[in-house]
């Protein structure tokens, strides 16, 4: 029988205090978050599942466009002629891997009313501009689309002004403005699903949706689907919610044309964040923002993601709670700012104290000491096989809403390639779990205390909750973006022309959408 170690002492006492009364607290807290976790994603993958059982069963009913519509009399002429005008905002920037996929995904809309698209650069030296250029050049006689340069921002964020821009140039009878992220990649029949809704019910605000990310493989990209998990319970709720995503929001057009609420002053002057600003003042006016079912979209990831461009992103997501449009909008975003804080370090708390029960009990058999000449209790391991079991039961939780949305987006999207759950690595998806909720408060209380953030080489600074200074520097930033990984320099150039036609090709037997009417 070997003596006691000093170091092997110092971890059996350890292990003794995690079994205190409030260490036992913490860790029984980090079960219930696991729980709670994978409640909510029971919960949104029943809303999503349910979407998916109508579809389905108007298929039996002879329906073969449950895709676009559950009713098929919808597609009737004398119906399609009836629906409203849409203007299609993309503020674009910088050109990446999947940027023309996801464009031609957007432009190849199987809506049958007036529909227009508006993409919005910055300038002509954006890469974006050559390569969206040459795809429209290549359908100008399909689609009714055109390229706009915005010009620089010098109030608000870069994003929020090429969207104000577009709204400028929007035709003057479009009903609604559906605005959309370059990184979106829609379903053909999402811009009616969304119209649809608009159109019965017209206390709505915004109409939302939610992306379904895809990792490329690394453990940056998995930290990314992480985060989304979480907020994607909030949108998966078949109808109101509180939530908004910034990159499908479908809204009234005369709102903007009337700065009604105060949504063309609140984003223009200061505004960093276009579906933060939106969203407090749908709360402050209690106008209704909705997310239909069917509104969840396919977002890959670059496939070069690495861990630093993890990082900042989610700099500049934690970043968002520093701006604000008024006091109750603060009020919430502090709230809002603690409680994730607290709850992230809260899950992760218990692991930490789950690696010193385990690696004290692994000691104990190795060096063959006995219960009594250590401080070591077997309470510890009975908190670990507890969070163990919970862990599991939300990573299965976690599995399902995935494998439910993917099935989702394939009968959405039945002739793009089908999606799968076979590439996603579930130990990747529980590292990320423990990485991003443990940099989570460090990226927050950094933004807290810095006030600034660069966004695609652009350095944003807030006072008061809104932007006040703008700074921009040709060696300023990353020459990719974080997420898609487009490249952001003048270097950057599209795929070669025969490739767009073919791919434009490909797709051109959907039904193309109408103009509008000269």
């Amino acid at each position: 029988m070997s003596a006691l170690d000093p170091v092997d002492s110092f971890l059996f006492s350890l292990s003794r205090a995690f079994c205190s009364p409030v260490a036992v607290f913490v860790q029984i807290q980090g079960c219930l978050i696991c729980l709670i976790l994978a409640f909510g994603w029971a919960c949104a993958a029943y809303v999503r599942n349910r979407e998916i059982k109508r579809m389905k069963d108007s298929m039996r009913r002879g329906n073969s466009f449950a895709f676009l519509c559950h009713d098929i009399t919808e597609l009737e002429h004398s119906n399609q002629l009836k629906l409203p005008s849409v203007s299609v905002v993309m503020p674009l920037k910088g050109f990446g891997e999947h940027n023309l996929h996801n464009w031609t995904s957007q432009i190849t809309s199987l809506y049958g009313g007036p529909l227009e698209f508006l993409f919005i650069v910055e300038s002509t030296d954006d890469p974006a501009y050559r390569a969206v250029s040459m795809l429209l050049s290549e359908l100008k006689d399909e689609v009714d689309a055109k390229v706009v340069v915005a010009g620089l921002s010098t109030t608000c964020s870069q994003k929020i002004h090429n969207q104000l821009v577009g709204v400028e140039k929007m035709h003057k009878d479009s009903k609604y403005v559906l605005f959309l992220d370059d990184d979106v990649r829609l379903h053909p029949g999402s811009i009616g699903a969304l119209t649809a809704e608009m159109e019965k019910n017209s206390d709505i605000f915004i109409q939302t949706g939610y992306p379904l990310d895809l990792p490329s493989g690394s453990l940056g990209s998995y930290c990314i689907y992480e985060y989304h998990m979480p907020c994607s319970m909030g949108f998966a709720t078949g109808g109101r919610t509180f939530f908004l995503w910034g990159g499908c929001m479908m809204m009234h057009a005369d709102d903007f044309r009337l700065d009604r609420y105060g949504v063309v002053t609140g984003l223009k002057n200061g505004g960093y964040s276009d579906d933060m600003t939106l969203a407090a003042i749908a709360g402050a006016h209690k106008r209704l923002i909705t997310s239909p079912p069917v509104a969840v979209f396919p977002h890959p990831l670059a496939s070069d993601l690495s861990f630093s461009r993890y990082w900042n992103y989610l700099r500049k997501q934690t970043f968002v709670l520093e701006s604000y449009t008024t006091t109750v909008n603060w009020i919430m975003n502090r709230a809002l700012f603690t409680t994730h804080c607290y709850l992230s370090w809260g899950f992760v708390t218990p692991y930490l104290m789950a690696i010193v029960h385990i690696t004290a009990a692994l000691r104990m058999c190795i060096k063959g000491y006995s219960i009594e000449e250590t401080t070591f209790t077997f309470g510890g391991l009975k908190l670990v096989s507890c969070l163990a079991a919970c862990t599991l039961i939300e990573l299965l939780s976690m599995w399902n809403l995935t494998r439910i949305e993917v099935h989702l987006c394939n009968m959405l999207s039945p002739e793009a390639p089908k999606l799968s759950l076979a590439s996603y690595n579930w130990g990747l998806v529980f590292i990320a779990l423990l990485v991003d909720n443990f940099l989570y408060p460090i990226s927050a209380f950094r933004s807290h205390f810095t006030q600034s953030i660069n966004w695609s080489g652009i350095r944003y600074h807030l006072k008061d909750g809104k932007i006040f200074k703008i700074e921009r520097s040709k060696d300023m930033g990353p020459v990719y973006t974080d997420l898609g990984g487009k490249h952001l320099g003048k270097k950057g150039a599209p795929p070669k022309l025969s490739f767009l036609s073919s791919l434009a090709r490909s797709l051109a037997q959907w039904r193309q959408p109408k103009k509008y009417d000269s």
